[in-house]
C-alpha cells in the first residue's frame, strides 16, 4: 500500500513539473506601427498581429495606453499555440501633431510585459492651403 501511495505521489510531481514547463509566448510582427505622414480625420485604425510561439494558450489580460487619444482593443478569446491574434489601436486623428505613443499588452506570456509604439504626424491640409495664400498675397503687395 505504501509503495502504490508512493508511485502515485512521484507521478503527479512529475506532472506538475510537466505543467510548469509549458508556456505562451508572444511574438508581434512588428512592435512599431509608422502612419507616416496623415491626414486629419483619416482612418486611425491600426493592426498590430502577433503569434503564440509557445505551447500553452496564451491570454491577453490587459492592453493599455499612454494616452487617451489612442484606444487599444484586446483579443476576447486565448490565443492557442501556433494561432495569430490582433491587437487594435485606434489613434485620434483630428489631433493635428506628432503622434508619439506607447501601448502596454500585459499577458500570461513569458514576457508578461511587452511595450507596443506607434508613431507618425497628424497634418491640416486645408490651413497648410491658407498659409500659402496668405503668404503669397504677403509677397505680392
Amino acid at each position: 500500500m505504501k509503495q502504490l501511495i508512493t508511485i502515485l505521489f512521484i507521478g503527479l510531481i512529475s506532472l506538475s513539473v510537466n505543467a510548469q514547463d509549458k508556456a505562451a509566448k508572444i511574438k508581434f510582427e512588428s512592435e512599431t506601427i509608422d502612419y507616416g505622414t496623415i491626414e486629419k480625420g483619416s482612418n486611425g485604425v491600426r493592426v498590430f498581429k502577433f503569434t503564440n510561439t509557445g505551447d500553452a494558450p496564451l491570454i491577453i489580460s490587459k492592453v493599455s495606453s499612454s494616452c487617451g487619444c489612442t484606444i487599444p482593443k484586446k483579443p476576447k478569446d486565448p490565443i492557442l499555440p501556433g494561432k495569430t491574434g490582433e491587437i487594435e489601436v485606434k489613434y485620434d486623428t483630428n489631433r493635428v501633431n506628432p503622434i508619439r505613443k506607447t501601448i502596454t499588452v500585459i499577458s500570461n506570456a513569458e514576457t508578461p510585459t511587452v511595450a507596443l509604439k506607434i508613431k507618425g504626424l497628424v497634418v491640416d491640409s486645408s490651413k497648410k492651403n491658407v498659409l500659402e495664400k496668405e503668404n503669397k498675397s504677403i509677397v505680392q503687395q
